[in-house]
């Protein structure tokens, strides 16, 4: 029988505590800021723990600034890009992974080429394509260029989950009368949950963060989406940190709810339960 070092056991838990102290030390210094009092934070900003607490600046974003308007055209930007990335991907991986087909080569290495360049150099295209369809300063353009953005990555993410079940799993189905689709529902569908958490989780978070894009394609105060949003608390000569800061924890709300919702699907292995089943 093996006993486990102590040392090492304490050494493990030590570099796990450090790591997860300093992922989330920015989080931290967001909310600290965020509850500190304005005319405080320029005299004991820098202090490990806030010397005075206020809900002020909260207050301030919610029923003072657009923030809510930017904070729901995120959620609709973000969640309608992650729910058609999402469709379109699924499809695409599921033939990529399935299926033989003439051009298949040339298909992937056309959307591995598109990851491949910077976003800046494709901008002033976008901008140009956007405009043409008269989708400029508008939600669903926003919501179709990110989709565009994301298919590729989404789609080889997807590929590599349907690549992991076996292929008998459906050909038995098929044996047993369903056809193609009925065994995708019944069987494939059920075994890709943690894919498709995944994949949701991925798209949602890259939108809901995303600026370039935004900055560029919206022009409208009540069209921007939150990332743009912010820089209306940056003045020519000012900055309002503590409303900034607020903004910045509300806006962490519904990535983690989202993920809250999604994690019992992120969890692997169910594909070797349904094999040895």
């Amino acid at each position: 029988m093996t006993h486990s070092n102590p040392t090492r056991s304490v050494l493990r838990y030590a570099a796990i505590g450090l790591y997860v102290a300093f992922a989330l030390f920015p989080l931290y210094w967001l909310l600290k800021i965020a509850i500190t009092p304005d005319k405080l934070i320029y005299t004991t900003g820098t202090a490990f723990l806030p010397s005075a607490f206020t809900l002020d600046n909260f207050v301030s974003v919610i029923f003072l600034t657009d923030f809510l308007v930017y904070f729901k055209n995120s959620l609709l930007v973000s969640g309608g890009t992650a729910i058609f990335t999402t469709l379109v991907a699924t499809s695409a991986g599921y033939a990529f992974s399935r299926f033989s087909f003439r051009g298949k080569a040339i298909i992937i290495a056309a959307m591995l080429i598109t990851q491949m360049f910077p976003l800046l150099m494709i901008i002033a295209p976008i901008y140009k394509i956007m405009a043409g369809l008269k989708l400029l300063d508008s939600l669903w353009g926003l919501i179709i260029v990110y989709t565009a953005f994301n298919v590729p990555f989404a789609t080889f993410l997807m590929q590599s989950f349907f690549d992991g079940i076996p292929k008998d799993l459906e050909d038995a189905a098929m044996i047993d009368g369903c056809t193609r689709f009925q065994a995708l529902r019944k069987v494939v569908f059920p075994l890709t949950l943690p894919g498709l958490a995944a994949t949701l989780g991925f798209i949602f978070t890259a939108a809901w963060s995303e600026l370039l894009f935004a900055l560029m394609l919206i022009n409208s105060n009540d069209k921007m989406t939150f990332p743009v949003g912010l820089k209306t608390f940056v003045s020519k000569f000012a900055v309002d940190w503590g409303q900034m800061m607020a903004a910045g924890t509300l806006a962490l709300i519904p990535s983690c709810l989202f993920f809250i919702l999604i994690q019992r699907f992120l969890v692997k292995g169910l594909t070797a339960g349904a094999v040895k089943g």
